[in-house]
């Protein structure tokens, strides 16, 4: 990892759609030389996924929500193939705190969050944050050479 593949993954990060010749012509390396690095750092595992951000209220999904979930350890092995099958979970993430799961979702109403988070409750006591607005949207980190 050089200051080169830093520059490749910053440019991946803001558009994943970007052309090899794009790349080429920010870094002054050849598109073969793109190829090649890019190449390697997917086979290294720097780049896990590509991925399209949906801009889901345009799809109709209006309410965003971060549900706190206070789930005991015993209760992950049912939890956790639950939680993985459920569509309308953007992320899950197990979290220190007075509650052990933060769980990110979409829906297109609210009586459709509460018929999730009913649901939820079978696994423990539940606390919803519905959101109202997002200034700083879901986005990459800015990468830096960390040897500096």
């Amino acid at each position: 990892m050089d200051q080169m593949d830093l520059k490749i993954l910053q440019i991946l990060q803001e558009n994943a759609r970007a052309s090899l010749k794009e790349i080429a012509s920010e870094t002054y390396l050849s598109s073969p030389a793109i190829s090649n690095r890019i190449a390697k750092l997917e086979k290294e595992g720097f780049i896990d996924k590509y991925m399209t951000r949906v801009n889901l209220k345009k799809l109709g999904y209006h309410i965003q929500a971060f549900i706190q979930l206070d789930l005991s350890p015993n209760q992950k092995k049912d939890f956790y193939p639950y939680i993985e099958q459920v569509p309308n979970v953007l992320e899950c993430n197990c979290v220190t705190g007075e509650f052990s799961m933060l769980i990110k979702v979409s829906y297109p109403t609210t009586t459709e969050l509460d018929d999730f988070i009913n649901n939820l409750q079978q696994f423990g006591k539940t606390y919803t944050q519905i959101v109202f607005s997002t200034p700083v949207p879901t986005r990459g980190l800015t990468l830096h050479d960390f040897d500096e």
